[in-house]
């Protein structure tokens, strides 16, 4: 075992963050940004979620019938799409499909909207159907470390309306153990303050998931020498993901 001291600003950093109304995002530098498709270079994510996203499309044989349609915004552009979307559409449409600036996953480089091809695309309501090539990645999703982050079911929690074209990289473990249990991101954090999660993917490796509060200005974590993943929960602790070597 080793130890590694964590600081309370680095809770705000990582795959796993979450992010709303009620857990605005912190200073946390920019993101490794890069275009998950060639045809589109100004839509951006963060570099592992861009390589991930590309092959579940990939997988899904939706190379001809998915185009990346929102991926990372900066802070401006998300307050211009908030004005823009309110003075054309109005507060309540707009509070149901836009986050605040600030509170948006897009300005994490997480976050992705996925479309259909179309002549005349709505950027903020893109067709997603539940059918072809786009069912198909919905059901591969999981594996490359995708959810979709805002089902009908869940909006009481996640405060935003249903978006069947909204998806969000948290890592294969994470999504796996999400879809399992039938969680949005905002009951993941609870559910895993309850214990620790074990999940054995695809490939057959066994992974551990562990939450460590962090109540101070910083807190000491005990993890193993083989492969780990920390990711702050932007919620006064982290996510720890062991990687635990086969029996």
């Amino acid at each position: 075992m080793r130890a590694v001291t964590l600081r309370r600003d680095q809770t705000a950093r990582g795959p796993l963050i979450l992010v709303n109304a009620a857990h605005p995002l912190r200073p946390a530098g920019d993101p490794e940004l890069t275009a998950p498709d060639g045809r589109y270079p100004d839509v951006l994510l963060e570099r592992r979620a861009a390589g991930l996203l590309a092959a579940c499309i990939r997988a899904a044989g939706g190379l001809e019938d998915i185009v990346p349609v929102s991926g990372w915004r900066s802070r401006a552009q998300q307050q211009s799409i908030w004005d823009d979307t309110w003075a054309r559409e109005g507060e309540a449409f707009t509070r149901r499909y836009v986050a605040l600036p600030g509170c948006s996953e897009h300005q994490t480089g997480l976050a992705i909207d996925l479309g259909k091809p179309a002549e005349h695309m709505d950027f903020i309501r893109p067709d997603f159907p539940w059918e072809g090539a786009c069912g198909a990645f919905r059901r591969l999703a999981p594996a490359y470390g995708f959810i979709l982050r805002y089902p009908r079911e869940k909006e009481a929690l996640t405060g935003i309306g249903e978006e069947p074209w909204h998806f969000r990289y948290v890592g294969a473990p994470h999504a796996a153990l999400m879809e399992r249990h039938g969680l949005c991101l905002e009951e993941y954090g609870p559910f895993l303050r309850t214990g620790p999660k074990t999940c054995l993917l695809s490939d057959g490796r066994r992974i551990r998931v562990s939450r460590l509060a962090c109540p101070g200005e910083t807190v000491e974590a005990e993890l193993p020498e083989g492969c780990c993943q920390i990711s702050g929960d932007n919620d006064g602790g982290f996510i720890l993901t062991v990687w635990e070597a086969p029996a």
